[in-house]
């Protein structure tokens, strides 16, 4: 019988594999699809299969019946094609090696499903459903390599061995955290010890290939485990080395916990949004450069100036979009504002100054400044969430008065220029400030307000 689930997929697929059943070709669904299905996860994304059929002959197949074909990763074996909203990509059977000093694969084809999945990263990924051409007909199964019983032990390993997967493609090796983490599986133990021996040749995967598939550990539902194994393996010394700098201790005298400790407990705590749980990621990242012990402790001055710039170093050479960039830079320079206030009352000119700091990223600062609580006093934890409640209470409260979100000077440019009489230049720039100033201090202020103030500081200016 088959399992609701897959009565979709079937339905979807079969059209296609009849196409290639037809020519005498065989068609498989494979990848993370498959694994999901077994494990009864929600489905989703593009649907990729694999066949004997090579590339230019899937080509033909396709070509009529699809809506779309784009061929540009033939040389990989690669076709892609869409018919109504669903994508697919068909491979032709890869049996694929990296030379020792390329990032790139040469890629040989084969006529038999076992040996495409042999090459496959992990076992839990290399398994295949044959598909036919009457979705009515139950699936079968191919899993050479155990997939399935490693699922249900919570094993990760690879279909050959781990030194020729990991030189196969070094990526692998950090995706593995991703598998930890996502699927809570456990590394055998020739993978931690291939991974420890292979892992400078991380070095020849580029940044881009890095930054995306850390972009995808970073957003699974707890990451921990995985960037526990970053840094564990050494994964971390060769593509992000200011993650494992981190382990030192907060508190030498009280052993409180270390730096990296506190920072993937914070990481866990975020919501899986890539910007806030990277700066989370990155927030401390400035202790270690910034550290000094005196007559009072230990302490970290301006490392959120320091580490702002480390975050933005890094996420520069891991090739994140110059948008994120900067709003994960922000975000970990901005991370302790909230405390700079203290226990005062807070003031309207205050919460302002914040709101109009954080700009869009104000939910992300928030976030980032609850879940950096990470202290086992049970007290000051209640203190210092029951301040945090206060301050979204204030900025609600503003919001209900002032457009706090753009907050901007009661005059323009234009009125500035007209009303004095001047022309554009370092003076209206001067003129804005000044009223900026005083729109954070004091509110909005009346036109003629605006206008006097405006009169006033031009005065004094002239004097």
């Amino acid at each position: 019988m088959i399992p609701e689930r897959l009565r979709p997929i079937l339905d979807e697929v079969s059209p296609l594999a009849r196409r290639f059943e037809d020519a005498g070709h065989r068609v498989y669904l494979v990848g993370g699809i498959v694994r999901d299905i077994v494990l009864a996860r929600p489905l989703s994304g593009d649907i990729d299969l694999t066949t004997d059929a090579r590339p230019e002959r899937t080509v033909e197949l396709v070509t009529g019946w699809a809506d779309a074909v784009w061929d540009q990763g033939a040389r990989f074996g690669t076709v892609g094609l869409k018919k109504a909203d669903t994508v697919f990509e068909v491979t032709t059977h890869r049996a694929e090696a990296y030379t020792p000093d390329s990032r790139k694969p040469d890629v040989s084809f084969a006529d038999e499903v076992e040996a495409d999945l042999s090459r496959r990263d992990f076992t839990v990924n290399a398994m295949a459903l044959r598909i036919t051409g009457d979705p009515d007909e139950v699936p079968e199964l191919i899993d050479p390599f155990g997939g399935v019983a490693d699922l249900a032990a919570g094993l990760l390993r690879t279909p050959l061995s781990p030194e020729m997967s990991f030189t196969d493609d070094p990526l692998r090796m950090l995706r593995a955290a991703r598998f930890l983490a996502g699927y809570g599986l456990v590394p055998d133990d020739d993978l931690r010890r291939a991974v420890r021996d292979l892992v400078p040749r991380l070095e020849i995967v580029s940044a881009e290939r890095v930054r995306d598939e850390l972009s995808k550990l970073m957003v699974v539902e707890d990451p921990s485990p995985g960037l526990w194994f970053l840094v564990d393996a050494g994964i971390a010394d060769v593509i992000l080395p200011e993650l494992s700098a981190m382990r030192v201790e907060q508190d030498p005298v009280h052993r409180h916990k270390d730096v990296l400790a506190h920072t993937i407990a914070v990481v866990a705590k975020t919501r899986p949004g890539l910007v806030v749980r990277m700066a989370a990621l990155l927030h401390d990242v400035g202790k270690p450069k910034t550290r000094s012990i005196g007559p009072k402790g230990v302490s970290f001055h301006h490392h959120e100036v320091v580490g702002a710039r480390m975050a933005r170093d890094r996420l520069r050479a891991l090739r994140f979009p110059n948008e994120q960039v900067e709003d994960i830079s922000q975000l970990v320079y901005l991370h302790l504002r909230f405390h700079g206030y203290g226990d005062d009352v807070w003031t309207d000119s205050a919460v302002r100054r914040y709101v109009r700091d954080a700009g869009p990223l104000l939910d992300d600062l928030n976030e980032l400044t609850r879940c950096d609580c990470t202290t086992r006093d049970e007290r000051k934890a209640r203190m210092l969430a029951a301040r945090m409640d206060a301050l979204e209470a204030r900025i609600a409260e503003l919001r209900e008065r002032e457009e706090l979100e753009s907050i901007r000077p009661d005059l323009d440019g234009q009125a500035v220029m007209a009303h004095l009489g001047i022309p554009p230049g370092r003076a209206v720039g001067e003129a804005l400030a000044m009223l900026l100033e005083a729109r954070l201090d004091e509110g909005p202020l009346e036109d003629a307000e605006a206008y006097r103030r405006l009169d006033d500081w031009w005065a004094a200016r002239q004097e």
